[in-house]
């Protein structure tokens, strides 16, 4: 399958240099570009990408606002934000707007590529470095938690609960297995029972609803 990526950046150069390598790339192909926040939600509702490759530093509307209208407006498009060690709020801001992934912009090509595959695939994930910092920072702000009705977390299993807490302490499906002794096969369903049972969009909100429950404690 052929993962179609929307790219959102003002920088002509950062754009270029994914479009080249995804290229290169079977199974991923730029279906559109855009160089402001509104150019990416108009062409995220035209295109309906699979994933949106955004910046948060556009002019006019900033990448956080055109999160924020691509994951509530009629597209179905994944969105996987760009973002630099030094911008941790707005990283807050992206979170609850509901995007599924950050990665830094001085990765490696191959694996922002690689990223945009486990965001297309319906998987959260936040760039080494930034995980636990960002998450701590995030849950510890009760203003930036996302509105959203209480979550029937009396419903989940005492092994779905190691999952969950595991999953907040940002371990791989292929960890958790490890740690629980079971296969991977059986660690993804576990994940996807807990995304349907809490009402969560992905791992992201999996990780959030960790801490919220107390699973895992942010680190002082």
């Amino acid at each position: 399958m052929t993962i179609r990526v929307l790219l959102a950046d003002d920088q002509p150069l950062v754009r270029s240099g994914l479009r080249v390598i995804m290229a290169d790339h079977p199974g991923l192909e730029v279906v559109g570009e855009a160089a402001t926040g509104a150019e990416a939600v108009q062409l995220a509702e035209d295109v309906n990408p699979d994933v949106v490759v955004m910046d948060i530093r556009m002019p006019g509307m900033d990448g956080i606002e055109a999160t924020r209208l691509i994951t509530t407006g009629p597209s179905t498009a994944r969105v996987l934000v760009l973002t630099t060690f030094d911008e941790d709020d707005h990283v807050h801001g992206a979170l609850r707007a509901g995007a599924s992934g950050f990665v830094v912009k001085d990765m490696a090509l191959d694996d922002i590529l690689a990223a945009i595959r486990v965001v297309a695939a319906g998987d959260a994930l936040i760039a080494p470095g930034v995980t636990r910092r960002l998450i701590a920072d995030f849950v510890r702000q009760p203003a930036a938690l996302p509105e959203r009705p209480p979550r029937p977390v009396e419903g989940i299993t005492e092994r779905e609960r190691e999952v969950l807490t595991l999953v907040g302490r940002g371990r791989s499906n292929t960890e958790i297995a490890a740690d629980l002794f079971i296969t991977v096969a059986t660690a993804k369903s576990h994940v996807s029972r807990l995304l349907t049972k809490l009402g969560a969009r992905d791992r992201v909100q999996l990780v959030i609803t960790a801490y919220e429950m107390g699973l895992v404690t942010p680190p002082r």
